[in-house]
């Protein structure tokens, strides 16, 4: 599969590959496009997703040789403080595992992005590219310097550079997300609606999405880094009460179901508040909460599709794999969209028929 390249025309006209695990094998595919989600979701499910809106996470600058330096922001560390990984000279046209790093900066060392500059006050013991800074201002003042001087994060296979809404959910709230939650990007106002009208009902949650990729494999290899969520009580409660009457509950992305399962797995299960979890989704995770997954179309060889065989098995994975390569399915944030849910054709059969 290849990747997107820009955004499509109409947020929701991608298409989408229905995944079903308790169809028959010869008929568990469905190949369609996003407009028609609500007919695989029954009246009772609950949909949730990830609010967070998306920062202008990339800045660029130099240090006080004048070396030419990227910071791309993965975590919040505090009111004026902020992870980040840097890269050298070159920009995102380039692959992130053919950028240079930069120079070497010791604890101390000052960097000047535009008007806004920080300081250098930790390194990572997994790659010194993984930093800690603390900016000169805080609060306010530097959420108004960062969306004033940075831009999204972006990757070498985009065929231009993306304005900051291109990178956004129609629902997104609080500036969390250092890449897109882009799984919900196909979500527009009319599917949410439609949904709503059919009696499925959609509840949202809060997680820092990190950075899916810097180009250093120590980095890489660690990834995703433990990242913090906020579960509103209405959301806890809308999942007991989906539960209690036999409805599903669907994440839209892999950021809900680390927030939702992190949540879980803690003494006392599924509660309410702020958070953080370092939760992996691998293909032998048996989730508590979640019993489907919308997600973005992935390569069979990247991380994320491996994580949908917590919600399918490898055969049924692997076909649906070779079908949305056949198909021409486009990948990563601007791409296509899969939806694995067990029932969702027997749902749909259902439509068709009453």
């Amino acid at each position: 599969m290849k990747p997107a390249t820009t955004y499509p025309a109409r947020r929701d006209d991608v298409r989408l590959l229905v995944i079903d695990a308790l169809a028959p094998a010869d008929a568990a595919l469905r190949e369609t496009r996003s407009p028609a989600l609500p007919d695989f979701l029954a009246a009772g499910d609950l949909l949730v997703v990830n609010d967070a809106a998306t920062v202008p996470a990339s800045l660029r600058g130099h240090d006080d040789a004048g070396n030419d330096i990227e910071a791309r922001l993965v975590a919040a560390r505090g009111d004026d403080r902020f992870a980040a990984v840097l890269f050298g000279a070159g920009d995102w046209h380039q692959r992130t595992e053919d950028r240079p790093p930069p120079a070497a900066l010791p604890i101390g060392a000052r960097v000047q992005f535009g008007a806004l500059s920080a300081e250098i006050v930790a390194h990572s013991p997994a790659s010194p590219r993984l930093v800690e800074l603390r900016f000169a201002v805080g609060g306010d003042a530097l959420w108004a310097a960062l969306y004033r001087e940075g831009r999204p994060v972006q990757y070498s296979y985009l065929a231009h550079d993306l304005p900051l809404w291109a990178v956004q959910t129609v629902y997104a709230a609080r500036p969390w997300a250092f890449e897109m939650p882009s799984a919900g990007r196909p979500l527009s106002w009319e599917i949410l609606l439609a949904l709503r009208r059919k009696g499925v009902r959609w509840a949202s949650l809060t997680h820092a999405a990190g950075l899916s990729a810097t180009g250093d494999p120590a980095i890489d290899a660690a990834l995703p880094l433990a990242e913090r969520y906020d579960v509103p009580a209405a959301t806890v409660r809308a999942v007991a009460a989906t539960r209690a009457r036999g409805g599903r509950v669907i994440a839209v992305g892999t950021t809900v179901v680390r927030a939702l399962e992190g949540a879980a797995a803690k003494e006392g299960g599924l509660r309410a508040g702020p958070g953080e979890t370092d939760l992996i989704i691998t293909p032998t995770f048996r989730p508590r909460v979640v019993d489907g997954i919308l997600s973005g179309a992935h390569a069979a060889h990247e991380s994320h599709f491996s994580l949908l065989a917590a919600f399918a098995g490898p055969d049924l994975l692997a076909a649906a794999a070779a079908l949305a390569t056949r198909a021409g399915f486009l990948t990563h944030e601007l791409g296509d969209s899969m939806l694995v849910l067990p029932g969702a054709l027997a749902v749909r059969a259902e439509h068709a028929h009453g």
